[in-house]
């Protein structure tokens, strides 16, 4: 089947490839860019005004499914992230059971190939039932297909542990997701420990909590030479720990949320029960210096950290709320209005496109993916308009959940089209 997107200003920061140009797909791949394809095509695209990149991966989505369907499932989570303009998402492993074994692994993976929307890369446990005590059967889960290992939205707190997750993972040249925080120090934590703690009488997680985790983890990757991606990074100081340990040559890397990105522990004043995330909103400062880390290339991607949550589960009392929001449908609009303020559009779009698509896929070594090249790339694109205003508006998401505090925001940007191995999956305008 040949698809064709005309009229479209393409970016790809992978090939250093921007312009207008024509794209042409042909059985799944970029066959052909050029300026203007006259071939025939099945099916024919008038891009004008949208911007055509490398489809967006997300390194850090809970879909929840099996055990936690009534949150989200396999099916509406990866409709959230094409709508969103995704068109491959990493799933997390806490689900019910816990991936922890191969029989799980392939029950997603056979669930996503049914009813997914978009391509699923699944991660495993990296200890049995995210409990920290003993290995999970890793060796196994990467036979069945998992990309590496985490056991986010805990820490493996013992040391001697997490290095011999390290020195698995590196044998099978699997990625080792951390979820960095000393779980003695933040406690039953809620909110990020500071002045508005204090004011609100709320138990606060120090920066410490955080950075503890960093440089501990990041020590052992270099201690074992395994591949180390610090998920949900919040801290200044977390960054600079990144930073120098770049330098030495250590093979870490690390991703940012858009709401750690744009929103500050000042936003939770009011009890905000959508504002409440672990690792949870920080200082003005750390969120400034997040900022700088994207601007300056230190981060290495933009990860959404989707966690869909039943509305039973948020209409609670602020410390008994449920940790997450939702972030497939938002980070598009959310990070490209940040951006544009932050160093104008001529700017704003490659830098956005690179920790979307290229960042991502290189921390994956998918090499197929995040780029648009010629002959080799899968036909994963998103097409979207930079141009113009939207209202977040969380009743309309194609998520089970609502738990969004963008909700109401006006933005800038809207998906038009994702295409996932050259099939369009998501259309604004509803034909698919």
């Amino acid at each position: 089947m040949n698809l064709l997107i005309k009229n479209g200003y393409l970016i790809d920061p992978a090939n250093k490839r921007e312009g207008r140009f024509d794209l042409l797909i042909r059985d799944g791949k970029v066959k052909t860019i050029s300026q203007n394809i006259k071939t025939k095509a099945d099916r024919t695209i008038d891009a004008s005004g949208l911007i055509v990149s490398p489809g967006f991966i997300d390194l850090h989505t809970h879909l929840r499914e099996p055990g936690y369907e009534y949150k989200e499932t396999i099916r509406t989570g990866t409709e959230a992230a094409a709508a969103g303009g995704f068109s491959s998402v990493v799933c997390m492993a806490n689900t019910q059971p816990v991936n922890d074994n191969a029989v799980i692994t392939e029950y997603i993976r056979n669930k996503a190939r049914e009813e997914g929307r978009v391509n699923l890369f699944p991660l495993g446990a990296i200890s049995k039932g995210l409990e920290g005590k003993v290995l999970s059967e890793i060796g196994q889960m990467a036979e069945a297909g998992i990309v590496g290992i985490s056991d986010d939205g805990k820490t493996v707190m013992n040391s001697a542990l997490m290095r011999k997750a390290l020195q698995y993972a590196a044998g099978f040249n699997l990625l080792v997701v951390t979820h960095c925080e000393d779980e003695s120090l933040s406690g039953e934590a809620s909110i990020n420990e500071g002045v508005v703690a204090t004011e609100l009488g709320l138990p606060g997680s120090p920066n410490a909590a955080e950075e503890l985790m960093v440089a501990r983890d990041i020590a052992l990757a270099e201690l074992t030479g395994a591949k180390l991606h610090i998920a949900h990074l919040t801290t200044a100081v977390g960054l600079e720990l990144v930073t120098a340990a770049k330098k030495r040559g250590v093979r870490v890397t690390c991703e940012v949320t858009p709401h750690h990105l744009t929103l500050t522990d000042e936003s939770v004043r009011d009890y905000h029960r959508f504002m409440k995330v672990r690792p949870p909103l920080r200082s003005e400062a750390d969120q400034k210096a997040l900022v700088r880390g994207l601007l300056n290339g230190t981060i290495d991607a933009i990860a959404t950290d989707h966690a869909p949550h039943a509305p039973f589960e948020k209409e609670v009392e602020f410390v008994r709320a449920a940790n997450g929001i939702v972030g497939l449908e938002t980070c598009l609009p959310v990070c490209l209005s940040l951006l544009l303020k932050e160093m104008g559009k001529k700017k704003a779009l490659p830098l956005l496109l690179e920790k979307l698509s290229r960042g991502p896929a290189r921390i994956l070594q998918e090499k197929n993916k995040g780029n648009l090249t010629p002959g080799s790339a899968d036909a994963d694109i998103t097409l979207f308009d930079p141009e113009v205003d939207v209202v977040i508006d969380s009743s309309r998401f194609k998520s089970k959940a609502r738990n969004c505090p963008f909700n109401g925001w006006k933005l800038k940007g809207k998906v038009r089209y994702t295409i996932v191995g050259g099939e369009v999956v998501y259309a604004s305008n509803g034909k698919v």
